[in-house]
């Protein structure tokens, strides 16, 4: 839903015609709809200072840091926000707690843009841990015990892993630690479903950009079936030698993978 938005408000601005026109960041973490945006005159600008003023840029469906937004209004840029409703919403519940003394505890990839825009919104201060070995190092080392926390998750995470976190953290830090039910709907549907059909098969192909987090996670959750799982961003990437000799092969794809490149993957399976 969050793509489908950032896209869509996207395509608006391209038919405008409101040039220049930028995107913080690419729009979302596939390639090929990169490339065609680009082709439509749109600049993808990792630095928000180099977004001249009077431009309009919009803000993908990660979110940014709010400093990072505030510095672009403060420099008259116009501001197109494409934040996922999901994602918005994770940030003012981290903003609400955090206003209130308590401690970020976020499960997510530290470098990941999203999670940098939630770390934003804890005044508190924050740790961000990307597994559960992560976060035993994090209580043995810099968790002070005598803080306040609250646990959140960047919205694309694996379900089953947060709530063995949040068990943990309940156990061995705070039986009432508020916890934020931040993960997005959608992913632990897909994630879900990646799983059922993981268990039907012999092996599986997860179709997405290399630097989708929500398309690595699908990687990981079929190859924790023990299966080989091939993650391919288009149908020319695919191992069919691999696959040769396969009963079953299982296929699925990221949040943000077009159909027509599914439709392509699923075409030259079909050849085996």
């Amino acid at each position: 839903m969050g793509v489908g938005l950032a896209l869509r408000k996207l395509d608006a601005e391209t038919r405008e015609g409101r040039l220049p026109l930028f995107t913080l960041g690419p729009i979302i973490h596939n390639p090929q709809v990169l490339e065609h945006y680009e082709k439509l005159g749109v600049h993808q600008e990792n630095d928000p200072d180099a977004i001249p003023a009077g431009a309009t840029v919009v803000i993908r469906a990660h979110g940014v840091p709010r400093e990072i937004e505030r510095g672009l209004r403060e420099r008259g840029v116009s501001i197109i926000d494409a934040t996922c409703p999901k994602v918005k919403k994770a940030q003012l519940l981290i903003e609400e707690l955090a206003s209130a003394g308590r401690k970020l505890l976020l499960f997510g990839e530290e470098d990941h843009p999203e999670v940098k825009g939630l770390v934003s919104y804890a005044n508190a201060g924050a740790h961000v841990f990307g597994s559960i070995a992560a976060l035993e190092a994090l209580l043995k080392t810099e968790i002070d015990k005598g803080d306040k926390f609250f646990l959140a998750a960047q919205t694309t995470q694996d379900r089953d892993v947060f709530e063995s976190i949040v068990e943990l953290l309940r156990r061995r830090l705070d039986p009432e630690l508020p916890v934020h039910e931040t993960i997005c709907n959608a992913t632990r549907q897909r994630q879900d479903e990646a799983r059922s059909i993981a268990h039907q098969v012999d092996a599986m192909v997860v179709v997405g950009g290399y630097t989708s987090g929500n398309t690595r996670r699908l990687v990981d959750v079929a190859r924790g079936r023990g299966i080989p799982c091939q993650h391919v961003e288009i149908a020319d990437e695919l191992d069919l030698d691999a696959l040769a000799g396969k009963q079953r092969i299982g296929l699925t794809a990221g949040a943000s993978t077009p159909k027509e490149i599914i439709d392509a993957v699923e075409h030259r399976l079909g050849t085996l």
